[in-house]
C-alpha cells in the first residue's frame, strides 16, 4: 500500500476507520453522495497509551480492540479508509508545466517534492494530484503533493492486516474533517458561498483548530487541551479515581455543586484556549471574523460549551452532526444513539471517500 489512494475515488463498499487516543470509530455508508445512507456506527474504547503522537504504540492491543468492533457489530465490509494524523504527513502545492504526462511528469513531481521532504525519498510514500491549469501562466499547472515517512503507513497496513481488512484509501486526518464539514455547511447554507467556518475538533487530549472557506484549508493548529481535563478536574476536585470520574462524566451522576466548581471553571478554560487560538489565526492571515464555528468531537458536548464559544468569538457556534440530511439504513443499530455523533466526524469524512472521485 502506498499513498496513491490518498487521491483516488474509493470503491464501492467502504468502511471509515478513525483512530485516535480514545479509541476506534467506524462509519459505513450507503446510497449516493446526493442521498447518503447510514448503515454501519460502531466505536471500541481503548486504553491508555495505545495511541500516541508517533502513531500505534500497541499494536497487538489496538488490532485486539478492531477485531472486537468488527464482530461485536457484525461488519462485514473488508475495505477500510484509514488516516494519519496531519502532522505526520507533508503536503505541498507545486507548479509544473502543463504538458508533462506519464513518466514524465511522475519524475518532475518526485524533482520537486525533494525540496519539501526533509528526508530521503526512499523512507517516504508519496502521492500527487493535478488541481488544475496554474492561475497566472497557462503552460503551467498546479499539483499537491503529499509524503509520509515509510513506516507510518506501513503501521496502518499491518493493523489492517491483523483485522482482515484491507486498506484501499489512506487519508490525512485533516482532508477527512474538512470534507465531512464541507458536506454539511453546503447543507445548511446552501445559498452562501466562502463562508469562513471554524472547526473545534475537542478530543481526548487535544482539540485541532481548523479554518475553512469553501474548498479549502486556509488554517489549522493542534491545540494541547480536551475532554480528558475535565475528567482529571472531576477526580481532583471530588476525590474519585480516575476511571470512576469518567464513569460519572458519562452518565451525569455527579454531586450539586458540580456544574459551578468544575464545570464552569474547566468551560472557561476551555474557552480562553480557544480565544487565544482563534487570534493567532487571525494574526497570521487577512482574515478578522469568523462566519460560523462548529463543535465535533466528544468534547463537543460538554454543556455550556457552544454558548460560551459563541460569546467569546462573537460568532453563531454550533456542534455538528455529521450524519445531518442521511437517511438510516435498514441494517443501522437503532440502539445507537445519534447523541454521540460529533465523535464520529472524522470516520464519516472517511467514509465519504467512496463517493469522491
Amino acid at each position: 500500500m502506498d499513498l496513491k489512494s490518498l487521491f483516488k475515488r474509493g470503491p464501492e463498499e467502504i468502511l471509515g476507520i478513525d483512530l485516535s487516543s480514545w479509541g476506534i470509530k467506524a462509519v459505513g455508508l450507503g446510497g449516493t453522495a446526493q442521498s447518503p445512507v447510514l448503515e454501519t456506527l460502531a466505536s471500541e474504547p481503548l486504553a491508555a497509551g495505545c495511541i500516541g503522537d508517533a502513531g500505534i504504540e500497541k499494536m497487538d492491543d489496538v488490532a485486539n480492540a478492531l477485531r472486537a468492533l468488527l464482530a461485536k457489530h457484525r461488519i462485514k465490509t473488508k475495505n477500510v479508509a484509514l488516516a494519519l494524523p496531519s502532522a505526520a504527513v507533508i503536503t505541498k502545492k507545486i507548479t509544473i508545466r502543463a504538458d508533462l504526462q506519464g513518466l514524465e511528469l511522475e519524475d518532475q513531481v518526485e524533482t520537486e517534492a525533494r525540496q519539501y521532504i526533509p528526508f530521503p525519498l526512499e523512507d517516504v510514500r508519496l502521492d500527487f494530484c493535478q488541481i488544475g491549469p496554474n492561475a497566472l501562466r497557462d503552460d503551467l499547472a498546479d499539483v499537491l503533493i503529499a509524503a509520509a515517512r515509510r513506516e507510518r503507513v506501513e503501521s496502518l497496513q499491518e493493523l489492517a492486516d491483523m483485522a482482515d481488512l484491507v486498506p484501499v484509501v489512506v487519508d490525512v486526518q485533516s482532508y477527512a474533517l474538512q470534507s465531512a464539514m464541507e458536506r454539511l455547511v453546503a447543507l445548511q447554507f446552501q445559498d452562501k458561498k466562502d463562508l469562513l467556518c471554524a472547526l473545534f475538533k475537542i478530543g481526548a487530549s487535544r482539540t485541532v483548530l481548523q479554518v475553512s472557506r469553501g474548498h479549502e484549508i486556509v488554517y489549522e493548529r493542534d491545540q494541547g487541551v480536551g475532554g480528558e481535563q475535565l475528567t482529571q478536574r472531576i477526580a481532583e476536585h471530588y476525590g474519585y479515581s480516575q476511571s470512576d470520574a469518567e464513569k460519572r462524566k458519562q452518565a451525569g451522576n455527579l454531586p450539586q455543586d458540580y456544574e459551578s466548581a468544575v464545570l464552569a471553571p474547566f468551560v472557561g478554560s476551555m474557552v480562553q484556549v480557544f480565544e487565544r487560538g482563534t487570534h493567532l489565526f487571525f494574526n497570521s492571515t487577512a482574515f478578522n471574523k469568523l462566519d460560523q464555528v462548529f463543535l465535533a468531537g466528544g468534547g463537543a458536548l460538554v454543556g455550556g460549551l457552544a454558548a460560551s464559544i459563541s460569546s467569546a468569538l462573537q460568532a453563531p457556534c454550533s456542534i455538528v452532526n455529521p450524519f445531518e440530511g442521511m437517511t438510516l439504513g435498514a441494517s443501522f443499530r437503532k440502539q445507537e444513539s445519534l447523541q454521540s455523533a460529533p465523535m464520529y466526524l472524522g470516520a464519516c469524512g472517511l467514509a465519504l471517500r467512496r463517493f469522491q472521485a
